[in-house]
């Protein structure tokens, strides 16, 4: 992708950090209640199983990663692009049923950034750069740094971290906290910088336990990759590549390698993992292509000269394979030749009809032609083969919407909404229908769920209260509206005290 500025990626570390940082003192604020001693002694919380469960307990983690996702969904860094997060999704999923915790919920999301990197946050939620998308050359080292950071979690390294630092102040904490989440252990890295910023008796403890936290990452992690099928050689390919090329990135390498060091012993180490396992050479990966095709062009800022020169080179087709004619008409839909991006699309979809990739790049170029009728065809015959696919929900909706279908679209949505009650998108998206269609109740109800999600927690309980004082209400809607009133305001209790 064309690279932001230095600057950017520097704010998004720094947004992470201060992310984590909020994080802990939220953590010492749901802790508080439960232990009555001071808060730098948790002798007396219930052993979990293991010694991080004495800090942390799987439901105190779930709640810290929806608080955590909260505040990264209000920063506005994550990409809206629900293909690309259903395929990382599903890539997480294969990974993680046969990771050390297969019943773990995970939550995958991309982040709208051009840098290279990947971090886990707590609660399974995990998070990977556009950037890394595009910097991978295959499925499996994409997976590989999934998988990766999975094993941060499954292996409870958050945990561990605050069963390290009973004797810590919160700020010393705080900034270690954040350093360990992003796996930073090198001298001269934002995340370096950040641990110097801590304690200094507290700082080659801490360090020497996220390197150990990062090997055993790529122990488990590399594991994980060869049961689910993926190359195991994908992760150090991966890092090997980095490595060999971190001379061409000057002063500013990329993220991964600040909040991820790749040294030599690493590399060897990763080596020798892999090499117990089967190699793995006949892998389809073509919806992964089709998905990076997908974002490169999306992320090209002159896609008019990228057109240019991809006809230059490749000539009117846009090239010989799937991949390269898929992302030829997404670069001739951005520049509004949608006549041409339809040809173009239409010859993929009959060459494989079921694909899934293929059915909503017709439907959206039909879209961006303004021929509804024809889109909402493809939309809905796509739902009928892919019952309850929230990438073909959303867009279905959008259009009906779109198209003055607002009734059809309320009840689309409405059917799902229970369903994914964390997608804000959905949400949006159905008290708006809920608004045209006359529905008021829904619409404040969606609306609370939606800046809820988004950290707005003070908003969601204003579209709440709007929600109460709608007319017709059962006894049974008021009561629920109450309650939830009664959750949130307890929230921002909580959130004001941080």
């Amino acid at each position: 992708p064309e690279p932001r500025s230095e600057t950017t990626a520097h704010k998004l570390y720094l947004f992470l950090m201060y992310a984590f940082a909020r994080l802990f003192i939220a953590l010492l604020i749901a802790l508080r209640p439960v232990a009555a001693v001071p808060q730098s002694n948790f002798d007396d919380l219930p052993n979990l199983g293991d010694s991080s469960g004495q800090v942390i307990s799987p439901q105190q983690d779930r709640a810290l990663g929806a608080y955590f996702m909260r505040q990264i969904r209000q920063s506005g860094i994550i990409l809206e692009d629900d293909e690309a997060t259903a395929y990382l999704a599903a890539l997480g999923r294969k990974l993680s049923i046969h990771s050390e915790n297969p019943g773990f919920n995970f939550t995958f999301f991309l982040v709208n950034d051009s840098s290279i990197n990947a971090f886990a946050g707590p609660g399974g939620y995990i998070g990977a750069n556009v950037g890394l998308f595009l910097a991978s050359e295959s499925e499996s080292e994409l997976a590989g740094v999934m998988a990766h950071e999975i094993a941060h979690i499954t292996q409870r390294h958050l945990a561990r971290a605050f069963d390290n630092q009973e004797k810590m102040s919160v700020p010393t904490m705080a900034a270690i906290l954040a350093a360990i989440l992003l796996g930073a252990t090198t001298d001269g890295s934002a995340g370096a910088a950040a641990l110097m910023a801590a304690q200094a008796a507290s700082l080659q403890n801490q360090i020497n336990f996220t390197r150990a936290n990062e090997k055993e990452a790529d122990r488990v992690g590399i594991q994980t990759l060869a049961d689910a099928g993926f190359d195991p050689y994908g992760m150090p390919m991966f890092f090997e590549k980095l490595q060999k090329n971190s001379k061409l990135y000057g002063t500013r390498p990329p993220e991964f390698l600040s909040t991820h060091p790749v040294t030599l012993n690493r590399i060897s180490e990763a080596t020798t993992r892999a090499e117990s396992y089967p190699r793995v050479r006949d892998h389809d990966e073509l919806d992964f292509k089709l998905i990076q095709a997908k974002l490169r062009a999306n992320n090209y800022k002159n896609p008019k000269q990228v057109l240019a020169d991809v006809q230059r080179y490749e000539g009117k087709s846009g090239g010989a394979s799937p991949v390269k004619q898929y992302e030829f008409g997404i670069l001739l839909s951005r520049t509004e030749n949608h006549a041409e991006a339809q040809v173009v699309m239409e010859k993929l979809h009959r060459s494989d009809p079921d694909r899934i990739a293929y059915r909503l790049a017709l439907a959206r170029t039909l879209t961006a032609a303004k021929d509804y009728d024809r889109a909402l065809e493809v939309y809905a015959d796509t739902l009928e083969l892919y019952p309850g696919e929230m990438t073909v929900v959303l867009p279905y909706a959008t259009t009906l919407l779109s198209s003055g279908q607002s009734m059809e679209a309320y009840t689309l949505l409405n059917e799902v909404a229970n369903r994914n009650p964390s997608n804000p998108k959905l949400h949006k998206l159905l008290a708006q229908a809920a608004g045209v269609t006359d529905h008021p109740v829904r619409t404040h109800t969606a609306m609370a769920q939606y800046y809820f999600l988004n950290g707005y927690t003070h908003q969601a309980i204003e579209q709440l209260k709007l929600a109460e004082k709608s007319p017709r209400l059962t006894h049974y809607q008021i009561a629920r509206i109450q309650a939830r009133i009664t959750d949130l305001e307890a929230l921002l209790e909580l959130e004001k005290l941080e």
